[in-house]
């Protein structure tokens, strides 16, 4: 099982918070490494999410959420 985390943003500001923006992927689909499975937006910028690992995507947190940077967002089975 891989975590995939909410992706560090700031370095000078450890609490740093977003908003998961976009799911590409749901909840059961397959994914592939490297394919684009998330939007999150940080302030004015929008990150983009890869899989870091192919499998089963499990979504942990719904679109709209507000998460904080390295919290865990899904897991690849």
């Amino acid at each position: 099982m891989t975590d995939i985390a909410f992706p560090r943003v700031s370095e000078n500001e450890p609490d740093a918070e977003g908003v998961l923006a976009t799911w590409f992927a749901g909840d059961g689909d397959r994914v592939g490494e490297g394919d684009l499975i998330a939007e999150v937006a940080v302030d004015k910028v929008d990150v983009e999410v890869p899989a870091p690992a192919a499998g089963v995507l499990r979504l942990l947190v719904q679109e709209g959420e507000v998460v904080k940077q390295g919290e865990v967002i899904a897991r690849i089975e």
